[in-house]
């Protein structure tokens, strides 16, 4: 049925979708729906403590026993600037006058950690089949005892240059995520946004620079981005907004209705939340102050001085100041549950790769 097995024989799943990591946005019950119906779920854990990860992970368990993948963080934390977080917060004040707030708070901290000791020491113990990374690789000391454990690696590259660093580093597998996709940009050779690269383009020429399975991401939510993404040389497709439009998706309800209304030209990357460059739906304070700010501190400091704003806009129904992640792709999302959204996918997808077949 697959003109490419690559992937699902490696990592021993039915279907070559993965559901995207969204850290906030998904759980257990995401997870353990996907690998049920044949996917490779993901666990997102850069948000996690490690009690709630050992509890995840114990919920998954319980549901099912496909394979899954724990999702992490390993960029290089930035130093600490306080006079750069006071100017950025001093920057939106005007916001806090105007919803009521005092200005005198302190910013809450951000809580995106990278892979550390700790939860290198809950991959030796849980030991998913796979591990995936975002922003590169751990040390190497660290990541040669998560391979240690027989888990599979795979990370994000924006770049040709990202995916030939992540192989000579040890990835199993690559995801190529074109500037089309949702969240947080994977990038970690470079911050140029201007430079990044859309899936079409960046799918092939991954596919042509290393050995490993390639997974396209990015702008891919129903069957003809899987066809086309096996089509570029994709082994598999990486899937992320289409899934918040499931029952299973831990987002608000603004958050959803936004996206229920969302069309192709109403998201941008923008660094205002988080201080990394991330895709969402356009709103005011991106508006207001970027979508790119060189004002906003480093990763993830920039979402104190926000978390206010964004708790009472939403108290009051606004998302002005939320952070409303999302894919180019998201006018093709379908209210459905995560299982049968993954065998529709994957069903329409088989579909027209066998008429293409046909045809050649």
């Amino acid at each position: 049925m697959w003109p490419n097995r690559a992937f699902l024989d490696l990592f021993g799943v039915d279907l070559p979708i993965v559901q995207a990591p969204m850290a906030g946005a998904n759980g257990a019950a995401m997870v353990a729906a996907v690998a049920e119906a044949g996917g490779l779920g993901s666990l997102p854990c850069a948000m996690l403590n490690p009690e709630k990860m050992r509890a995840e992970m114990g919920v998954i368990r319980q549901r099912t026993d496909r394979p899954i993948s724990m999702n992490f963080f390993c960029h290089e934390p930035a130093e600490a600037n306080p006079v750069r977080v006071a100017a950025w917060k001093a920057h939106v004040a005007g916001y806090y006058d105007e919803l009521g707030l005092d200005k005198s708070a302190e910013a809450p901290a951000g809580n995106l950690a990278p892979f550390d000791e700790t939860m290198c020491e809950i991959v030796e113990d849980l030991r998913p089949a796979v591990v995936s990374f975002h922003y590169g690789l751990p040390a190497p000391a660290l990541l040669e005892r998560v391979k240690s454990t027989g888990c599979l690696i795979m990370s994000s590259a924006t770049t040709v240059a990202e995916a030939r660093w992540l192989e000579d580093g040890g990835c199993d597998a690559i995801i190529a995520q074109g500037v089309e996709a949702g969240g947080h940009r994977g990038m970690f050779l470079d911050d140029d946004i201007a430079t990044q690269i859309g899936t079409i383009a960046l799918v092939p020429q991954v596919v042509d620079a290393v050995s490993v399975p390639v997974i396209a991401a990015g702008g891919i939510a129903d069957g003809r981005g899987i066809a086309a993404a096996f089509a570029l040389g994709a082994a598999a497709a990486q899937i992320g907004t289409a899934y918040l439009f499931t029952p299973e998706s831990l987002i608000s309800d603004l958050h959803r209705a936004a996206l229920t209304m969302a069309s192709d030209d109403q998201t941008a990357l923008t660094n205002v939340f988080s201080g990394r460059p991330a895709r969402g739906l356009l709103n005011r304070i991106m508006r207001d102050v970027g979508p790119m700010s060189s004002m906003a501190p480093a990763f993830p400091t920039a979402g104190g001085a926000l978390a206010p704003l964004k708790a009472a806009a939403e108290a009051t129904g606004s998302t002005d100041f939320s952070s409303l992640w999302s894919g180019q792709a998201a006018g093709l999302g379908r209210e459905m549950d995560a299982a049968d959204l993954t065998r529709a996918l994957a069903d329409d997808a088989a579909q027209r790769l066998a008429a293409m077949a046909v045809q050649a």
